[in-house]
């Protein structure tokens, strides 16, 4: 029991310790997640997370709450999922209701506008590096990257017109018709790097 205690309270302050000093949301998340659930405390691994991340993006509402919870859960169950949650909504309620009324009476100061655009800047920068990082473990062949490229391609040209869920379903329909075709040529499907894989293409990078 005690054990358990002590796992879920680790959850929490974690979470809590990830929402108050990450800018830019749930994309710029995504790094401090990783090194702490994966490099500090060594919950899951890489490949795990991804496919969380992944999940928390298919679905409806924040990619950080959403992060939170499915990790939370995939480690401490039920009550797993409600103590990263809090843990990391929480804090980020109260900062972004102080933010709300310290921006309502400051917003026309240059120096704080000058800070947002510093702020923004950064935020492109922690999105990129979270891309990095899923791309190492998402690009597992030839085709994952054509998928990668493809994507990319029409999120650019069709912005405007195609909602993202339809580009997540579509990915999850080729990759199951992908793998179906696999199986009946008879062919091997790979669905992560093996570890001396990852080692020429970490050097590579």
């Amino acid at each position: 029991m005690n054990r358990d205690i002590k796992l879920l309270w680790s959850l929490f302050i974690s979470f809590l310790k990830i929402g108050p000093i990450t800018f830019g949301g749930g994309y710029a998340m995504i790094p401090a997640i990783e090194r702490e659930v994966v490099v500090k405390r060594k919950w899951l691994r890489t490949e795990e997370i991804t496919d969380i991340f992944a999940a928390s993006q298919s679905v409806p509402g924040a990619i950080a709450i959403n992060s939170a919870t499915l990790i939370g859960y995939r480690i401490a169950g039920v009550r797993g999922a409600i103590m990263a949650m809090l843990g990391i909504f929480l804090p980020t309620f109260f900062i972004v209701l102080g933010l709300s009324i310290f921006f309502m009476e400051m917003k026309d100061n240059p120096k704080i506008e000058a800070a947002f655009i510093s702020i923004r800047a950064t935020i492109v920068a922690l999105i990129v590096y979270a891309a990095y990082k899923i791309g190492k473990t998402a690009i597992v062949d030839k085709t994952t990257l054509l998928l990668v490229v493809i994507s990319v391609e029409i999120m650019y040209l069709t912005r405007d017109y195609v909602h993202p869920i339809f580009l997540i379903g579509g990915g999850a329909l080729v990759g199951i018709i992908l793998v179906a075709m696999r199986t009946y040529l008879g062919w091997e499907t790979k669905l992560e790097k093996r570890e001396n894989e990852k080692q020429v293409y970490d050097y590579m990078i």
